[in-house]
């Protein structure tokens, strides 16, 4: 399989997870490379559901090293919580199968509380975080007043410095209306976790460099979406690192010309969590009703997703951006009970026709669809494994996709299950 970099293209929620654990039965080291327990990654492996949040989701596979890499940002309380949860599922996790980088930021309390504090006071202005830190960990990372994996280990260190982080941020919370916190509970805590985590902290970038040396394959796997990119997503409206096939590099510290392929994660239609323009959007009829279908309630926060036609504005933005080879199309059977279905392939503002996403957010929600309108199947497809006994309208469908957004598809998904899956052109 070669360097393979996985990246969702639009933004997020397209199923990452499940392609990442179809892919890693021919990877030997699976990394993740940015953002924290702020995502979701949800496999279904017969009757049993998994849901990851900071583990790669190649630890479902035996034999497998998994990397936690240094452009995460770690939440240690929530990582324990969520080895212990796939433990008590019959998943074997160790330091031979699960490596956290010694260089990844820690997301301390005051961070959640900040992050929270933020959100209820912008009533108006609301981004549509998660609320569990991660965007005020990356600030303090920037700030160069952050703490790293490895401070776990320096007890003495860690307290005094964390006393002082905690005298700033109390100052921030009791201006937000929010109880201030208590250094010592605080280095307990994470001086605790530090003690359980210590067999797993280590150098991922050496580590992954001597499997580069020894041929070994990896496979990279992204958080969120391109259109949540800090740099490139529709800002403010983002999270707070760079999901795009570029954080890879900076996520991990493997060099751009050791890549070899670029997968895009895209669903069969668009969604969206969160505040933030959304050209597409349903409708509240049909918002609902596809959401119900889909089952597009979020694994990290619960909240419903807003829901929409596919964009092929914003894919083929993504496809330019993050250099993909190919395309994994998600979710197509949730489209199979409707008459017809529609593409946007253009945008209208004013009187101009716009055939790229517009730099300015503000821009994109005063924009207009242009619908290229297909023929439904209204026939379940949740059976087919082969592209070609797909329905005609179905296969026309994402042909229409495919060129569209500028890539071909090799992957098609027509239900949760590892096995409902369509491998379209031997690429993948």
């Amino acid at each position: 399989m070669a360097n393979t970099i996985l990246v969702g293209g639009q933004w997020g929620d397209e199923g990452k997870g499940r392609i990442i654990d179809l892919l890693t039965r021919r990877a030997d080291y699976v990394v993740r490379y940015q953002g924290g327990s702020n995502a979701g990654h949800e496999v279904h492996i017969g009757a049993k559901t998994y849901v990851m949040h900071l583990i790669p989701s190649g630890i479902l596979h035996p034999g497998k090293v998994c990397v936690i890499g240094n452009g995460v940002v770690v939440d240690p309380i929530a990582l324990l919580k969520e080895m212990d949860g796939l433990r008590k599922q019959g998943i074997r996790i160790s330091p031979k199968n699960l490596v956290v980088s010694g260089i990844a930021h820690l997301v301390m309390p005051y961070h959640r509380l900040l992050d929270e504090g933020r959100e209820d006071a912008s009533k108006r202005h609301r981004i549509g975080t998660t609320k569990r830190g991660i965007g005020p960990a990356y600030g303090d990372k920037a700030s160069r007043t952050g703490f790293r994996v490895l401070d776990l280990l320096k007890p003495a260190a860690f307290r005094e410095k964390l006393a002082r982080r905690v005298r700033e941020n109390n100052a921030l919370l009791r201006a937000l209306g929010v109880r201030p916190l208590a250094a010592a509970a605080v280095a307990a805590e994470y001086l605790a976790a530090g003690r359980r985590l210590r067999p797993f902290i280590g150098d991922a970038v050496a580590l992954l460099h001597t499997a580069l040396r020894r041929k070994r394959d990896i496979l990279f796997e992204g958080a969120q979406g391109a259109f949540l990119d800090l740099d490139f997503g529709t800002y403010p409206y983002v999270t707070s690192s760079h999901p795009t096939s570029g954080g890879a590099c900076v996520g991990s510290g493997v060099p751009p010309h050791r890549m070899d392929r670029v997968v895009g994660v895209m669903k069969a239609y668009t969604t969206r969590v969160g505040e933030g323009p959304f050209p597409t959007e349903y409708g509240a009829v049909l918002g609902a009703e596809i959401q119900k279908v889909g089952d597009e309630f979020g694994r990290t926060t619960g909240r419903g997703r807003r829901c929409g036609w596919f964009d092929a504005v914003v894919a083929r933005a993504s496809v330019r951006l993050n250099g993909m080879d190919d395309l994994a199309i998600t979710k197509l059977d949730v489209l199979d009970h409707l008459a017809e279905i529609k593409i946007c392939v253009a945008y209208r503002l004013g009187s101009k026709r716009l055939d790229t996403v517009p730099m300015d957010a503000d821009l994109l929600r005063c924009v207009k669809p242009v619908y290229e309108t297909w023929p439904g199947w209204r026939a379940s497809t949740r059976e087919i494994r082969r592209f070609r006994d797909l329905p005609r309208a179905a296969q026309a469908y994402l042909k229409a996709i495919e060129r569209h957004a500028g890539a071909p598809i090799s992957i098609v998904s027509v239900g949760p299950r590892r096995d409902q899956t369509i491998f379209v052109n031997g690429r993948l």
